[in-house]
């Protein structure tokens, strides 16, 4: 999607009509044009929280997203704005805006569930907004939390306990913004001033005990802490008296309160500078068509049951766009031979180079354009339909050469066949004037330029064919004696039988170029992936890395907060990750 070009208002992406969930299809649409990378920002919580006045900061705009102005939930299912990034002119920031969670009348936890759950899958800044302080009514709120595990998997055979599960999660969990609206208390630890995140780091600390209100206090947020490491939190004072708050979206900034003005001002710059791109594992980023694709199978997958799951996504995913680098990789192929390529070529050696340089082009452009090719499934039909058409094109450059060789002899030897039919050789010594006309011809078929691989093969072709006439010519000639006609016929016999000859050794000599390039083809896929999978485990480590640091970080947490059970599930956890960065895999397959 062009910078310049944007929509000019939400329109709904999943649908939630009588608990289905429905994907738009004018959404997808939408998606499916924007081909920059997307900043994904998702916003949920309670109803009548006002997530969507947030979203239509973030969106530049006063209205958009509506906000509604009673007790009942407004927005239904989950909306999409699509708008130019302000800071990031390369980038297209996608704003989610969800349907309330809690609403009396649609009475459907678990539907809330799946908003919650899709809300975390679409994301790269995941934003929950609610009213007041965090206190243990607000933990409770969000709750969806704690089921994220029992939603969402991460890999295709997973485990069931969620403790075992964070890391996978983390990998591609979004960040988590905590927006605190209507926020009275001021913000203090023991008479110090705190900031706003270090308020949440403080209300996300444990409590020691092993009872069940204790373990009921620390389960949702040991769930926040490990399954978002990344986390931001901003308070929001009341805009404005409770009687004005339906005009909301009407109100200028000098008739709202001007600290509200310069908390939302703050929220929304965080936002445009830090919110990331997002990304799959593996450092996959993700476009407009992508994300369409993870809508589509995950919404897919809930509709019908399943549990929507990262792994299968990815997978989903890599096999529309795989198929579609193959088919990339292929249409350049195809328009650089058609543009450097002249049929016929004078060498085999000339077409091979050719190929092999639009070759290397093509396997680049299926490495860049591709990414979790399971078994290079898809490299292997590259290379085998880059195969078949070396093999057709070769056979192009035969025929081009044949068919200009056959009309080459045509115009040489056309005025020597009159010749013959007239009877200028059917006399005596005319032998003689046949056979030096017919090497005069040759000479000047050899002289002609790009003939290509078939010349030889034509002109003895032609030469046996024209055999017939030449012997009766011979046996004609009375200047000739017997013996002289018997050398004269062992000449021509030898002349055939070396010309074969150089013929069989020209064509092994090619099979020979042939089977070298298919070699050399071998070698430059496997130079690439080879290349490419370096690559992988570079970002997989870091990833790896990263996750492992943000582990260490929240275990040196609970042990400073004395909650060592904690601390020691954490810690078979990091030696799991540590065990699986020693021995990474993947090593490369060979095609």
């Amino acid at each position: 999607m062009a910078s310049k070009t944007h929509m000019p208002a939400p329109v709904c992406l999943i649908e939630n009509t009588e608990g289905q969930l429905k994907v738009n299809q004018e959404a997808l649409r939408i998606l499916s044009a924007i081909t920059q990378p997307v900043v994904v920002v998702a916003i949920v919580g309670l109803y009548r929280t006002g997530k969507s006045y947030l979203m239509n900061k973030l969106a530049g705009k006063k209205k958009g997203f509506s906000l509604g102005s009673t007790v009942q939930a407004h927005t239904k299912g989950i909306w999409m704005w699509c708008v130019p990034h302000p800071k990031k002119p390369n980038q297209t920031l996608v704003l989610l805006d969800t349907e309330g969670l809690g609403d009396v009348v649609k009475g459907d936890p678990q539907n809330d569930s799946w908003i919650f759950a899709l809300a975390i899958l679409l994301s790269s800044t995941f934003v929950y907004n609610s009213v007041g302080t965090i206190n243990q009514q607000a933990m409770n709120q969000l709750h969806y939390v704690t089921q994220l595990s029992n939603q969402i998997r991460a890999k295709s055979s997973h485990k069931t306990n969620q403790v075992e599960d964070s890391a996978d999660f983390v990998s591609f969990f979004p960040d988590f913004v905590w927006t605190l609206r209507d926020f009275s208390l001021e913000l203090e630890i023991d008479g110090d001033s705190i900031s706003p995140d270090a308020y949440l780091e403080n209300s996300l600390k444990l409590k020691q005990g092993a009872s069940q209100k204790e373990k009921n206090f620390n389960h949702p947020r040991l769930c926040i802490r490990k399954f978002f490491p990344k986390k931001k939190c901003f308070i929001f004072d009341r805009p404005t008296y409770r009687k004005r708050l339906a005009e909301l979206e009407t109100l200028h900034d000098d008739e709202l309160d001007s600290e509200f003005v310069q908390q939302v001002a703050e929220f929304c710059s965080d936002i445009f500078s830090s919110a990331r791109t997002k990304a799959l594992p593996g450092g996959i980023q993700v476009n407009g068509p992508r994300l369409k694709s993870l809508v589509l199978t995950y919404v897919t997958a809930i509709s019908s049951g399943d549990l929507p799951c990262m792994e299968n996504a990815v997978l989903a995913l890599a096999q529309i766009e795989n198929s579609a680098a193959v088919q990339k990789a292929l249409a350049h192929y195809d328009q650089q031979m058609g543009q450097k390529v002249q049929l016929p070529t004078d060498t085999l050696q000339e077409l091979l180079g050719l190929h092999r340089a639009c070759e290397r082009e093509a396997i680049e452009i299926f490495i860049k354009h591709s990414f979790k090719d399971v078994d290079q499934k898809f490299q292997k039909e590259l290379a085998a339909q880059l195969e078949k058409k070396r093999d057709d094109i070769y056979k192009q450059n035969l025929k081009a050469s044949s068919y200009r060789c056959s009309a080459l002899l045509q115009d040489i030897f056309s005025p020597l066949e009159e010749e013959v039919k007239q009877g200028i050789y059917s006399k005596p010594g005319g032998y003689r004037l046949l056979v030096q006309k017919v090497q005069d011809l040759k000479k000047k078929y050899h002289e002609e330029p790009r003939k290509g691989l078939q010349a030889e093969e034509v002109l003895q072709k032609y030469l046996q064919f024209k055999e017939d006439m030449t012997n009766a010519i011979l046996h004609t000639d009375q200047t000739l004696t017997e013996k002289e006609k018997e050398v004269e016929v062992e000449r021509m016999k030898a002349e055939s039988a070396e010309a074969a000859a150089k013929m069989l050794e020209e064509m092994q000599k090619k099979n020979q170029e042939m089977l070298e390039q298919k070699e050399k083809s071998y070698q430059e896929h496997i130079k690439q992936l080879t290349e490419k999978m370096a690559d992988e485990r570079a970002q997989l480590m870091e990833e790896q890395q990263r996750t492992l640091a943000l582990k260490l970080k929240e275990q040196a947490e609970l042990l400073r907060e004395g909650s060592t059970d904690e601390s020691r599930q954490l810690q078979n956890e990091i030696q799991s990750l540590r065990a699986g960065m020693k021995y990474p895999g993947g090593g490369c397959v060979i095609l």
